[in-house]
């Protein structure tokens, strides 16, 4: 009876273990899979000071951080924080950096397209010209293929940022106004307006207050009244025309090459809904605040060069983009798809164009 029963109890225990071990081993099977490598880590930095960064770069990798989810961490670093702007996309080629948000123009990227990246003078009138110029004319192939010919350095995205106005210490109420002012603006727009007589300098993003305190600078023509508001360009300064030479800044992200290769499909669709997130953001933050600075702001006097007159600058724009034509067949076709643009939205008329 004994050895029954004590043979019952060892089969019992077998048979209890052999279920617990099937029991372990489907638990194990079932748990998610867990990386056991290290985050992939990026650095990245915007043309943004600080406190511009805050909105326009800032909730994008907040975002993305979030939601990779510890596969993959950005940190951001903002204007000058690591490199020059001026020398931005070459860390980027190097590897110095691992991606960067900024546009071509200043970041001084070595494509023929470049040129037209920032303001690129009167090329758009609202913020929404940007993304239908890339998406639907044409110009984001244009990009990719520019790009592809870099070593080094791939192109993600554009998108628009806010217009391009004059804000200064002295009033602007005519053309001769323009003359021999000191401004702080992107290069390609500061080569347009030294036609009429405007100086343009070029200076590290956060010594621009301080120079328009000193005397360096008469004022800026580098974003729009929202800006000015948000890094504190409008305590500096006293009189923002209402012209402006360009509707909206192109921007871009850009990645290392070799970096962008060795993300995972899924975090690189990741990435790129959070920079759509980001283009989305400053289409309506920028458009609410130009119009709330405006009109609440209380830190300005608004003054406007009567149309007329400010036609001259647009109709001398006109010239300068024939000229950026010659220099190369690539800059000839983006130069015509923004005169058929233009063609398209003048007959369009309202909303699309007044006037």
């Amino acid at each position: 009876m004994n050895d029954r029963i004590k043979i019952s109890k060892r089969d019992f225990f077998k048979k209890a273990g052999a279920v617990t071990a099937g029991a372990v081993g489907a638990s194990t099977l079932a748990m998610p899979y867990v990386r056991a490598q290290s985050p992939i880590k990026w650095r990245l930095q915007t043309y943004a000071g600080p406190a511009l960064a805050e909105h326009v770069c800032k909730p994008a990798v907040d975002a993305f951080n979030k939601a990779a989810n510890g596969e993959m961490v950005i940190e951001m670093y903002t204007a000058d924080q690591l490199v020059p702007q001026g020398e931005l996309f070459r860390a980027v080629q190097a590897g110095t950096l691992d991606a960067a948000q900024s546009d071509d123009d200043s970041a001084a990227a070595p494509v023929d397209v470049a040129v037209f990246g920032a303001y690129f003078p009167f090329a758009s009138r609202y913020s929404l010209d940007i993304p239908t110029l890339w998406e639907w004319y044409g110009l984001k192939e244009i990009w990719q293929e520019a790009y592809s010919e870099v070593k080094g350095v791939t192109w993600l995205s554009a998108g628009s940022w806010d217009p391009c106005n004059f804000a200064t210490t002295k009033p602007i109420r005519s053309v001769e106004d323009l003359k021999g002012l000191r401004v702080y603006m992107f290069p390609t727009g500061g080569r347009f307006m030294q036609r009429f007589g405007v100086v343009p300098v070029s200076l590290p993003y956060e010594d621009v207050q301080v120079a328009i305190q000193t005397g360096e600078l008469d004022g800026i023509c580098w974003c729009g009244i929202t800006e000015c508001y948000t890094v504190g360009w409008a305590d500096v300064t006293k009189y923002y025309l209402t012209n402006n030479i360009s509707g909206a800044w192109a921007g871009s992200f850009f990645a290392n090459t070799e970096k962008w290769n060795a993300v995972p499909d899924h975090l690189k669709q990741l990435f790129q809904m959070a920079m759509d997130t980001s283009h989305y953001y400053r289409q309506h933050w920028y458009w609410w605040g130009e119009a709330h600075y405006r009109t609440t702001g209380g830190k300005y006097e608004l003054t406007t060069i009567p149309g007329a007159e400010w036609k001259t600058v647009e109709d001398e724009a006109q010239k300068f983009w024939d000229d950026i034509a010659t220099q190369s067949p690539r800059c000839a076709k983006v130069v015509q798809i923004l005169k058929d643009y233009r063609e398209t939205m003048e007959k369009a008329g309202p909303p699309y164009r007044y006037g």
